[in-house]
This record gives structure tokens, sequence and C-alpha cells, in this order.
């Protein structure tokens, strides 16, 4: 066994959704990253492992132009170009493909953390170990990122958490128990199915479980190419870390019960129908919340709170899971509490109340069980991630804490997330180093109300009845013009299209979740264009580019003099329309 020892400025432990958004972020934004996975593959929950969707604000898509944007977006659309129906073996490589070639970036899969050593309040290093090389790691870092979903590497470093339920009196919520308990979500398992064209007989094992219809009244599994969440079990009895083994295999013996059933139980048209994967780990939706220096609660989600220091959002309904899973088989398996849109998360809940260099991401972030409920699905724990990875850049070029971001650096942090496409409910992107801003706007056409000048506006995207993008008529000719109010030396041009964000774009194995996405990259998006820039009416660059599949596109331009910008559409991928929702000039 051999030992090496690294520094890095960052170590993010998780490579869930939430882990790879914030080395990604992190890394991109100039420090030195490493990103450390306990399993073979990226992705957590939405890995070929597990191959759960991606669930957010929108709610499958029900609440129109709430999709999650930033890295999400990114990951997911190149995901849609690779595959037109996609799935999650090209998820996988994306997220790997995607860590690899950032040049700050060091990925390390199938490693554990091992160990953290903690002096004076602050994380000094952590081990970690890779058994197929026969590794052991000692790492050296000034800010380490819990993502592991667990609230591992907070919990060996001593970071203060919570374990269950919260009283109602505890912060005073309508929907928690009258007892604080222990009591949490369980953990699932997963499968999917294959029509073989002719009859497949089963028989189910001997140590299979049995379920009547009368036993699975309230639980739908109508659908029968693919698992249900609602194969559930632990949170009660059983304790979803102590016990996740013993999880597991109940779990197998839950899931052949239920697929007995199925095939053998009633009519449910299975006949031809043989069970083809079954996940090899148990998908987990709760355990530790690391405590920040605040506890987001449901309050703030059902009000729709506009925190200052906002990083993020949510909107998924509080989905609180029945104790128990499948064993409380009388009663409905999951409630959907309360009736919102989209909420803020601050971002004093992304870092360690007591570990001063400890950041938090995904669903341990500070948070009561209720407001974890609606935070804990996975578009929202990305954008967590990205803006925990972005505010640990800052922290480190600026050698302050994480809780010395928020109190010197909040508007710094807000104005990079939504330079890198992170939408925060309640605020307009007003960076001052945007030249954009004080231009005028023209274009060739426009259809009303999306007139030429709302691509400088600071929204980047639709927002209730508001249109917040320039359209016109997709056909040859069309521009639009940003004219600059002075000749400015510009180091960056970034353009944001339409990806349609009121339709999912995640994989899934549903077939009824598939049937409402459109195949292929979102016909909205802009596929061929090309920018000119213009000093003194001249042209002194052009930019050409084609089969373009990304909402947002940026443009590295090294201090280019310019005074005009001008963006001529050539096509789109499929639609009829051209749609652009904010052209942003960012100076040297």
């Amino acid at each position: 066994m051999k030992t090496i020892t690294q520094t890095y400025d960052l170590v993010v432990a998780g490579g869930g959704l939430s882990g790879v958004c914030a080395a990604l972020a992190a890394a991109r934004h100039g420090i030195r990253t490493v990103l450390i996975q306990d399993r073979p593959m990226l992705g957590g929950n939405a890995s070929s492992e597990f191959r759960m969707h991606i669930c957010g604000a929108d709610r499958h898509g029900s609440r129109p132009n709430l999709r999650e944007t930033g890295i999400l977006e990114e990951l997911l659309l190149s995901v849609k170009q690779q595959n037109p129906n996609p799935n999650f073996w090209a998820l996988d490589t994306v997220l790997w493909e995607a860590c690899q070639r950032e040049a700050n970036l060091t990925l390390l899969l199938n490693t554990h953390v091992t160990g953290a050593q903690v002096e004076g309040g602050r994380i000094s290093a952590i081990s970690a170990i890779q058994l197929a090389s026969e590794t052991t790691y000692e790492i050296t870092a000034d800010i380490f990122v819990d993502a592991t979903g667990d609230g591992t590497l907070a919990a060996m470093a001593g970071a203060d958490w919570v374990y269950g339920r919260e009283s109602k009196h505890t912060y005073g919520e309508h929907w928690a128990p009258e007892q604080a308990d222990c009591v949490t979500m369980g953990s699932s398992l997963m499968f999917t199915t294959r029509d073989m064209g002719h009859p497949v007989p089963f028989q189910a094992p001997d140590w299979a479980y049995r379920f009547s219809e009368e036993a699975l009244a309230d639980r739908d599994h109508s659908e029968i190419t693919s698992g249900y969440w609602w194969i559930e079990l632990g949170g009660d009895a059983l304790n979803t870390i102590d016990d996740a083994q013993k999880l597991y295999d109940e779990l197998l013996k839950t899931l052949y019960g239920v697929w007995d059933h199925i095939k053998n139980g009633g009519n449910h048209g299975a006949e031809n129908f043989a069970l083809d994967w079954i996940s090899p780990i148990a998908g987990k939706r709760e355990s530790r919340r690391v405590l920040g220096d605040y506890v987001l609660r449901e309050q703030d989600l059902l009000s729709e709170r506009v925190f200052d220091d906002a990083v993020a959002y949510g909107g998924w309904s509080m989905d609180c899971h029945v104790p128990g899973g499948i064993h409380a088989s009388l009663q409905e398996p999951t409630q959907f509490l309360g009736d919102f849109g989209a909420y803020t998360i601050p971002y004093r809940c992304l870092y360690s109340r007591n570990i001063q260099n400890l950041m938090l991401a995904g669903r341990i972030i500070s948070c009561s069980h209720m407001a974890f409920s609606s935070l804990r699905v996975m578009a929202t724990c990305a954008l967590t991630g990205q803006a925990a990875g972005t505010a640990a850049a800052i922290a480190v070029h600026q050698g302050i804490s994480p809780r010395n971001v928020g109190e010197r650096c909040i508007r710094q942090l807000q104005n990079a997330l939504m330079r890198d496409d992170c939408w925060l409910p309640g605020f307009a992107s007003l960076d001052p180093s945007d030249a954009a801003m004080e231009a005028s706007v023209t274009a060739s056409d426009f259809l009303e109300p999306s007139r030429p000048e709302n691509v400088i506006n600071g929204s980047f995207r639709d927002i209730g009845n508001t249109k917040n993008s320039w359209m016109c008529p997709a056909r040859d000719g069309q521009w639009l013009k940003i004219s600059l109010a002075r000749p400015e030396c510009l180091e960056e041009l970034a353009l944001r299209f339409d990806s349609n964000l009121s339709r999912e774009i995640t994989p899934t194995i549903s077939d009824r979740i598939r049937s409402h996405q459109a195949p292929g990259v979102p016909p909205e998006l802009l596929r061929d264009y090309s920018i000119s820039l213009l000093l003194e009416g001249k042209t002194v660059q052009t930019i050409h580019v084609q089969n373009n599949a990304q909402r947002l596109n940026r443009h590295r331009l090294h201090g280019l003099r310019c005074d005009e910008i001008l963006l001529l559409p050539h096509s789109t991928n499929g639609d009829n329309v051209y749609r652009v929702f904010a052209v942003n000039a960012y100076r040297s």
C-alpha cells in the first residue's frame, strides 16, 4: 500500500450532482480542486447505478419556467446532444468528461474518505483510500466541501449535525410532528424490465416477500417497465446509515416480492416482461443534516422567501414519505404538503457553524426536516453545489473563511452565480462589469412582447407572465444589434438562448416521464449563428458557431476593443422562432 500526499485549494467529498457542480464551479473559477467519489462513476442517485430522474422546482415540468440552469443545465443539454432520448450511461460519461477536461480539477473515483484532522476548529487534512490501486491519500486544503449526502466528512470533523424530525415547536412549523424523533425518510431500490416478445414465467425465490393487491392498493404499479420509488424501507426501525447493508437486503426481498405480484398476482399485462436490471445500491433520501448559521424551515418555503444572501432556489413540494415505507402499506406512501412556487436558499445554510473551513452541498445543508422534504431533490442539490464551489473559490482567492464570504462578498458571489447562468428568484443581474447594461438595442424584427431591449434587462428567463427574451420569426436576414454607450475593451461575450425551461430534459427510466420530453436538443435553441464585433463601423472580429446545443454560450474576447455587437441568427434546432434571453458584454 503506497501513500500519496497532495495539497489543493479545495477538497470536494462526494461525487453526486451537488459534488460535481461544486467541483466544476470551483475549478472554473481558478482554484486547484480535487473531487473524491467512493463509487466508480459520478452522479449519485442520477447515475447508471441507481437511475433516478432529476427532479427540481419545475415539478416534472408542471411549473413553467422553473427548470434549473447553470452547470446542471449544461450537463443535461450535453446528454441530450449525445442521445436524442437521454440515458444514464450517457450521463455517466458526460459527468466524467466534464471533470476530466477541467485543468484545475483532479478526479479520484473509487476513493473513500476515511478520516479528518481538525486543528483549532478547522480541517487541516483528510485521509482517503483507493483500494483498487492500493493507494492511501493524505490531502491538505484550505477549504473542504461535504457533498457526501450522509454528511460523512462533517461528522468526522466534529461539525454540529442533526438527524430525524424536529417537533413543531422547534421552529414553529405547522406540519412537523408534535414530538421530535429520529425518524427519516427511507431508502429505495429501482429496477427495469424488458418486453421479451413472448411469455416469460417468473418464480419468486423463497426469500422474497409476498404482496397482495390490497397491500399495494395505494402504490401505483401500472407502469411495469420501470421501478417504483415506493419500494422504500428504513428511517424508523432501521437507521439509513447504520443499517445501510441490511436495508439493501430487505429492499431486495421486497423488490422481488413486488415483481412476483406483478407477474403472478393478477392481470398486470406483464406476461411477456422479464426483470432486466436491479440497482446494485439503495438510493438514500435522508440522513444527517449539518447545522449552519441559518436553518431553512417550512415557513421560508411557504412564503417563497427571498433572502438577501440567496444563492440557490428550490420549489419541489414538501414531499414527506411515510415512516416505514412499504411496511406502512395501509397509508399513502407520501404526502405532498404546501402550495408554493420558488423559494430561495440563503448562503448561511451552505457552511458549518462550528468548523470554520467546512462548506456544505446537497441534501445535508442546514435545514429542518420539513424544509429538507422539498430541497432534497437532485436539481436543487446541484444548485447548492454550484453555489458552494463558487463561494469556495472567492474565499480562496481572498484568503477569507466561508462565513466571511457571506459577510463581505455576497454581492460578488451572487453576481458570479448569475454570470454563470444560475437564476436567483427576486434578483436581476446588475453586474457592474457588464457594458451591455448601458447599451441601446435594436433588431430587424420582433414578436410582441418579446422586444429587443429585453436582452439587457438582467432577467435570463421568462418570469410569470413577463417575457424577457427577444423573439422574431426564423427567416433569413434577421439581426440583433447591441450599441455600447462607448468603446469598451471586452473580456467575454455571453449569450443566453431559450432551451424551454418549462420542459423536462432529465434522463429517466420512466416511459411516462419520457413521453413528456422532446427528443434530442430542445428545438427552441439557436443552432447556428454569427457575431460581428465592430469599432467605429469596422468589423474587428467575427465569430461563427455551428451545431450549438447549449443555452449559455461564452466567447472569450481577451480585451478586444469594440463599440457594437451584431448577432446574426441563422437556424434553430427545429423551432420557427429565434429566441435570445440575454447578451452580456463583460469588460476586461
